[in-house]
């Protein structure tokens, strides 16, 4: 007979051929038949999610997730397989389809005020990455739902910025939308970037969602060149664009002085540059250089920041999401990083996804705040 310590709370499997699958996830609801799952897949196999939830039907399994890049597996990165984690009693969960139907801050209110008590709680959010409005959704949210939850999330999607199914339940999968879960508080999360702010500073004068139109009332990919020329010698082009973009990326500079990362992803033919996350009218902007992240300073406060929430990390199960643009950026580094954060947490299993944009608290039980180029790393406890 199998015993409940031979049952990890946190499992990969390579593949997703049915009967290794059945077994892990018969296994789970016998031991714990109030239990649900948390799936995390890469987009190479989403032509095999039908396989997981057909499974999850048939055990009267919850199941819900969402289709990423790529999955880490400790220090790799993924292209195959499947995240599953166990949660011993099935969270409050669902998923809206087109968020930005109707009102989407009353509607996703409405699905998550009931489950509301004055017993703090994580409300884990995984957007559709194209969704063009997360970051008004998130104060509309905020002044909802105050501190009486922690903020935390990601974006799923491909790294392509192609529209794609990518979020996903038992019975459904849809893009364009959101899929929220309320987990216990003590799933402590954090969230770091290790950019640091140069003095100059300049004002995204037109925006529309996830596009800046002009910097300084002209046209911002022009802005952009002589920034680029400027500060660092390189001249860019509508053709070299892809070949530095993702390492000068902008920062927004807010009030505290914490800076929020916006990656540009694409040059429109108008010259506008559409970033991954909203990009608010009038907001101050600066370049980052983003060979000056820190990656040890970075796993540093990750590791002191998941102590001080969690306790000693070592043994336990690290659930991480791992900005893609950052890895473009990193390279080879990326997964360096990643193995210096296995080793200074000292963690038995470190599980999680390339994400395509990030959800953090500015601090604890704090303002919810839309990042790019970050890592989120959480304790994940199945209780």
């Amino acid at each position: 007979m199998i015993s409940v310590t031979d049952l990890p709370s946190v499992v990969y499997h390579a593949s997703l051929e049915p009967a290794p699958l059945r077994a892990t996830l018969a296994a789970w609801r016998t031991t714990w038949p109030a239990s649900g799952v948390l799936a995390l897949l890469p987009e190479a196999e989403l032509a095999h999610l039908a396989v997981l939830q057909t499974l999850c039907r048939e055990l009267s399994l919850p199941l819900v997730g969402g289709v990423f890049p790529a999955l880490l597996v400790n220090a790799e990165f993924a292209t195959q397989g499947v995240w599953l984690l166990r949660l011993n009693q099935a969270p409050p969960a669902g998923l809206i389809a087109d968020i930005n139907h109707n009102d989407p801050t009353e509607r996703i209110g409405a699905a998550i005020m009931p489950y509301l008590s004055d017993q703090r709680i994580t409300l884990f959010l995984m957007f559709d990455s194209l969704t063009p409005n997360i970051g008004s959704l998130l104060d509309e949210l905020y002044l909802m739902l105050a501190d009486r939850v922690r903020y935390v999330g990601v974006n799923a999607g491909s790294e392509t910025f192609q529209p794609m199914p990518c979020l996903f339940d038992q019975d459904r999968l849809l893009q364009n939308g959101l899929l929220w879960v309320l987990l216990p508080a003590d799933h402590g999360t954090i969230l770091e970037h290790g950019y640091q702010a140069p003095e100059s500073m300049l004002t995204a004068t037109a925006t529309e969602g996830n596009r800046i139109i002009s910097i300084d009332w002209r046209p911002a990919f022009e802005v952009y060149q002589e920034l680029m020329l400027a500060q660092y010698g390189i001249v860019l082009t509508p053709e070299n664009f892809y070949q530095y973009a993702v390492h000068f990326p902008f920062g927004i500079l807010r009030a505290n002085d914490e800076i929020v990362v916006r990656i540009p992803v694409a040059l429109e033919a108008d010259g506008s540059l559409f970033c991954v996350g909203e990009i608010p009218a009038n907001t101050v902007l600066t370049l980052l250089q983003a060979p000056q992240v820190h990656s040890r300073h970075t796993v540093d406060l990750l590791t002191r920041g998941l102590t001080a929430i969690n306790g000693p990390m070592t043994g336990r199960n690290l659930l991480t999401f791992y900005c893609a643009g950052r890895r473009l950026h990193l390279g080879e580094s990326a997964r360096a990083e990643l193995v210096d954060l296995h080793e200074k947490t000292g963690v038995g299993c470190l599980a999680g996804a390339l994400s395509l944009g990030e959800i953090g608290n500015s601090h604890e039980w704090g303002y919810p705040l839309f990042h790019n180029a970050t890592l989120v790393c959480s304790a994940w406890n199945p209780e």
